[in-house]
């Protein structure tokens, strides 16, 4: 039996990222009733949206979803109120300390799993209590870790420390990408750009469109100085890269980012103005699919693949 499956009641070992501005219900629910575990990306919501994308997520499916929580977000204890209240059974953590929440949670009867990029982070997360750990490689889109390391290292570096499922995140958007993640001790695969550019998703349509166009040197990761994140370049990103030119402080990075910048990009559409976050895989992605095609997609590609690879006698 696969721990993943096992540990989150789900067919598939599939998560969908809770991607900010695109992890709306609909496409929660959708990833849910195609057999993997979808969730809402609370950290673009206020509490009573989150509370709207729950309740409705709920009516939508009756299989397992979890929530996306960002340590950080300034309304975070709200959140987990809502969480409690609305029954969730499922948190995904990330960027912030898994201490301070976990115990809380689990009190509640909440599975929790949180999000690394180095190992050290994942000794934390066992210190915590954490049930899974999701090490995600820089290749993934949005606020990513600081130490550039990718998949392809991280996750054999992880596994080699921990003992709770593992998941593996960043630079998978395919059913071969999902068995090289397996064949390097991962449980099971995090997805987000694939399905940030699904029909589901509930970012722009020119956001999706932006994706769909992407080459293979689209997409950077920056602003380390305030929280690294990865983009597509467009004409903020510009901005950016002159104020690095020309030696910019930490203040004036700041100021060029402003605020709402990833929901003037993801949702409102404005791809020249705004923070458009995608992983590196988004170059690979030359359509616009429903959820349930990806789910076909994948786990056709990783049954031919590793029927494939059975063959070789190495």
């Amino acid at each position: 039996m696969n721990r993943l499956k096992e540990l989150l009641k789900i067919k598939y070992p599939i998560i969908q990222g809770g991607m900010i501005w695109c992890s709306g219900w609909e496409l929660v629910s959708a990833v849910s009733n195609a057999g993997g575990l979808g969730l809402i990306g609370s950290g673009s919501m206020y509490p009573d949206v989150l509370e709207h994308h729950i309740k409705k997520c709920k009516k939508a499916t009756s299989n397992p979803f979890g929530v996306n929580l960002p340590l950080l977000y300034p309304d975070i204890e709200e959140h987990i109120e809502i969480i409690i209240k609305e029954g969730v059974k499922i948190v995904v953590t990330s960027a912030g300390n898994p201490k301070k929440y976990t115990k809380l949670l689990k009190s509640n009867g909440i599975t929790v799993l949180h999000v690394v990029a180095n190992s050290k982070f994942a000794i934390k997360s066992i210190d915590a209590g954490v049930d899974a750990i999701i090490a995600e490689g820089f290749e993934a889109g949005g606020h990513n870790g600081v130490d550039e390391i990718t998949s392809l290292c991280l996750i054999p570096q992880i596994k080699k420390i921990i003992n709770i499922p593992l998941v593996a995140a960043g630079g998978i958007g395919s059913g071969k990408a999902m068995l090289a993640a397996i064949s390097l001790g991962a449980d099971g695969v995090q997805i987000g750009s694939l399905f940030a550019s699904s029909i589901e998703s509930s970012a722009h349509q020119n956001f999706k469109n932006y994706i769909l166009n992407s080459k293979d040197d689209s997409t950077i990761l920056t602003l380390k100085e305030l929280t690294p994140v990865r983009l597509l370049k467009n004409e903020f990103y510009d901005k950016i890269r002159i104020a690095y030119e020309n030696n910019a402080s930490k203040n004036e990075l700041k100021n060029i980012l402003g605020r709402g910048r990833a929901k003037k990009g993801m949702f409102e559409g404005d791809v020249i103005n705004g923070e458009l976050e995608i992983g590196q895989i988004s170059s690979s992605i030359s359509s616009m699919l429903s959820v349930n095609k990806i789910f076909k997609n994948l786990i056709e590609e990783f049954e031919s693949k590793k029927s494939f690879l059975s063959h070789f006698n190495l």
